[in-house]
């Protein structure tokens, strides 16, 4: 059995990796290249707008098993907050229709066939398209299986697979996509109330993990990028962070949780993505309680996600590549216009932050799937962790979270 683990990246799949491991009694050595962890998932003071900010908004649901299990271990399952009920509000901006999706809680889809709960304007005969992506999605782009386009898609498919595969839904991967809609929407509605960090994504996800972790007895250390590894014939012998080797002994294991692009450089032979996606974040500093519902969608926006946080007003843009060109200030005009018509404000445009991200996931495409590894490698003490190992999920919260832990567990075996 392992006695001491050195846990390599601290994001999310890192953090998860050690608070299994320091639960299943092993000594836990976290080393992080920055001065923080939380890796994409992460607040920060913003000065532009005097106040925490995160760096996006990172949203779960009920049903993401796994990051809700995390959240319980470090004693922060109270730190995420939604809905009692599966309801989703929207609004196409091309009409100004609004409505709300209402999924209820039972795990019969009763709500497709009531059409004040469905996407108005929708028949219940649309949604086979769900039980098309379900049943045998195999390698094919989801274009390939149902059409990308119709009243259904825009109002309702496509904001969400947009969200979840951060890629166009037509050339993105149908497996990925029957594997999101297997775990929540097709569950029932008890499996998909959207559960938000309404105090910070630090406050939900990393700093409560740290703490865990110190009460455990792990050692953490900020600062130190993982250079090189060295490798006898089954395993790895020794890391180097640029101060001299760290030996690896015989009954040690090592979980990399560093990004795809770092651990090939370290692993030989490693497969991983090779091709990205970029999201978009951008933060208005208005109190606006009341005028907006803590969610909302947006359909024929440039805005896709509309959040309302004390004090600000944050929107998501994902499968982003077509605005991280954009000049700033643009952009940021761009959104607050359309904020501001769904909120019913006036007035100048608040205080704002525009944060981009260009390699915020890897593209969630057949041919970028098949390059996915698994947790195990050649290397008897070896494990990988992350969003973009094969995890059978989009590079999402839960698939993270879902990676750290089998690492871990396979490194405890």
């Amino acid at each position: 059995m392992p006695r001491r683990v050195h846990v390599v990246g601290g994001g999310l799949a890192g953090l998860s990796a050690a608070v299994e491991l320091a639960d299943a009694g092993r000594q836990v050595v976290l080393h992080e290249a920055t001065s923080h962890a939380g890796g994409r998932c992460r607040s920060y003071h913003d000065p532009a707008l005097g106040m925490t900010i995160d760096n996006g908004n990172h949203l779960i649901l009920s049903g993401n098993t796994a990051a809700t299990a995390y959240l319980e271990k470090i004693g922060a399952r109270d730190r995420v907050a939604g809905p009692a009920s599966a309801k989703f509000d929207f609004i196409d901006l091309a009409t100004d229709e609004r409505w709300t999706l209402d999924l209820g809680t039972g795990r019969l889809p009763l709500w497709i066939f009531d059409g004040k709960r469905r996407v108005p304007g929708t028949h219940p005969r649309d949604y086979l398209a769900i039980a098309r992506l379900l049943l045998r999605p195999g390698e094919r782009a989801i274009g390939d299986i149902i059409p990308c386009s119709g009243r259904f898609y825009e109002r309702l498919l496509e904001p969400v697979l947009v969200a979840t595969l951060n890629n166009d839904p037509a050339a993105a991967s149908a497996a990925l996509a029957a594997a999101v809609m297997r775990e929540t929407m097709a569950a029932g509605g008890n499996a998909c109330r959207p559960l938000i960090a309404r105090e910070g994504l630090a406050a939900a996800f990393v700093d409560p993990a740290l703490g865990h972790l110190q009460k455990r007895g792990s050692e953490l250390r900020f600062g130190e990028g993982l250079r090189r590894m060295e490798f006898t014939e089954d395993r790895v012998a020794a890391l180097d962070f640029g101060e001299g080797d760290v030996a690896i002994g015989e009954t040690d294991a090592v979980v990399l949780a560093a990004p795809p692009e770092i651990a090939m450089k370290l692993v030989p032979g490693l497969t991983a993505p090779t091709e990205y996606r970029g999201i978009a974040n951008l933060h208005f500093r208005i109190d606006a309680a009341g005028s907006i519902p803590p969610i909302i969608g947006v359909v024929h926006g440039l805005s896709q996600w509309v959040f309302r946080f004390p004090g600000r007003i944050s929107v998501t843009i994902s499968n982003a590549d077509a605005v991280m060109k954009m000049p700033r200030e643009e952009l940021a005009a761009r959104v607050w216009a359309e904020v501001a018509s769904i909120a019913g404000l006036s007035g100048q445009m608040p205080p704002w932050q525009v944060v981009r991200e260009r390699r915020a996931t890897f593209a969630t495409l057949c041919e970028q799937e098949r390059l996915r590894p698994k947790a195990r490698t050649s290397w008897r003490n070896l494990f990988l962790a992350g969003d973009w190992t094969d995890t059978g999920l989009p590079p999402t919260i839960e698939g993270a979270v879902r990676s750290g832990m089998r690492a871990a567990r396979l490194a405890t075996a």
